[in-house]
C-alpha cells in the first residue's frame, strides 16, 4: 500500500487547513491510521490516531479540540482537519498506517507553515 498526503501550505494564525491522505494499492486493509508530525529539529511526534473510519480518536494533548482525525473507506482517504491553528503547528505531516499485509506504511510528507 502506498500513501500520498495533500493539502499543506501556508496559513496564518488561527486558520484552518485540511490534510489529506490517500491510500493505493492492491488487496490492503487498514486496521489504524495516524498522523505525525516533526518540526525542524525535532523529533517527529504522534498528533492523532484512529481506527480506520476515524472511530475511537486520540489526540496529543497540543491538539486537543482543534484538530480532528477521520476517514473514508469508500475513498481509501484519512483526513485531518485543523482549525485555530498556531505557529507551533508548522512542521512536515506524515499520515500512517498500520496494514495487516504491508505492516507500518508511511506517506511522503506534507508541509505545514503557519505564520503569526
Amino acid at each position: 500500500v502506498q500513501l500520498v498526503e495533500s493539502g499543506g501550505g501556508l496559513v496564518q494564525a488561527g486558520g484552518s487547513l485540511r490534510l489529506s491522505c490517500a491510500a493505493s494499492g492492491s488487496s490492503f486493509s487498514i486496521d489504524i491510521m495516524g498522523w505525525y508530525r516533526q518540526a525542524p529539529g525535532k523529533q517527529r511526534e504522534l498528533v492523532a490516531i484512529s481506527g480506520n473510519t476515524g472511530d475511537r480518536p486520540n489526540y496529543a494533548d497540543s491538539v486537543k479540540g482543534r484538530f480532528t482525525i477521520s476517514g473514508d473507506n469508500a475513498k481509501n482517504t484519512m483526513y485531518l482537519q485543523m482549525s485555530s491553528l498556531k505557529p507551533e503547528d508548522t512542521a512536515v505531516y506524515y499520515c500512517s498506517a498500520l496494514d495487516r499485509r504491508s505492516g507500518v506504511v508511511w506517506g511522503q510528507g506534507t508541509q505545514v507553515t503557519v505564520s503569526s
